[in-house]
C-alpha cells in the first residue's frame, strides 16, 4: 500500500527558508516513478511546483518558485524534500506530495498525472 507523509511546514517570515519532507513507503523512489509538490491555496486550484523522475533522473520547477525551490530525493529513505528560500507571503498554501508509479513529464506539472498524495503539510509566510 503506497503512502505518502509530509512534514516540514510551519510558519515564517518573508524571505525565510523552510524545508519540506515526505517519506514513502509501499514503493521504491528509485523505481519506475515520479514524485511532485503540489500546492494549493484557499479558493485557487492545485497547481504544480516542482517533480522529479525516476531516481531523480530528471527535474522540473515552476516558474514561479525557480531560483528558489528546489526538489531532491533520497533514495535510500524513500524520502522527497522541498528545499524552499526566499519564501514570499504569496507561497502560502497547503503543501502535497504525490506520487505516480510510471514514468511522467515531469515538465507538465499536472495533479491528475499523479495518483498517490499526502495528507498535506501547511505553509503559511508573513510579510
Amino acid at each position: 500500500q503506497v503512502q505518502l507523509v509530509e512534514s516540514g511546514g510551519g510558519s515564517v517570515q518573508a524571505g525565510g527558508s523552510l524545508k519540506l519532507s515526505c517519506k514513502a513507503s509501499g514503493f521504491t523512489t528509485s523505481s519506475y516513478s515520479c514524485m511532485g509538490w503540489f500546492r494549493q491555496a484557499p479558493g485557487k486550484e492545485r497547481e504544480g511546483v516542482a517533480a522529479i523522475g525516476a531516481g531523480g533522473g530528471s527535474t522540473y520547477t515552476a516558474d514561479s518558485v525557480k531560483g528558489r525551490f528546489a526538489i531532491s530525493q533520497d533514495n535510500t529513505k524513500s524520502t522527497l524534500h522541498l528545499e524552499m528560500n526566499s519564501l514570499k507571503p504569496e507561497d502560502t498554501a497547503m503543501y502535497y506530495c504525490a506520487a505516480v508509479l510510471s514514468w511522467c513529464d515531469v515538465r507538465r506539472l499536472e495533479p491528475a498525472d499523479f495518483h498517490f498524495w499526502g495528507q498535506g503539510t501547511q505553509v503559511t509566510v508573513s510579510s
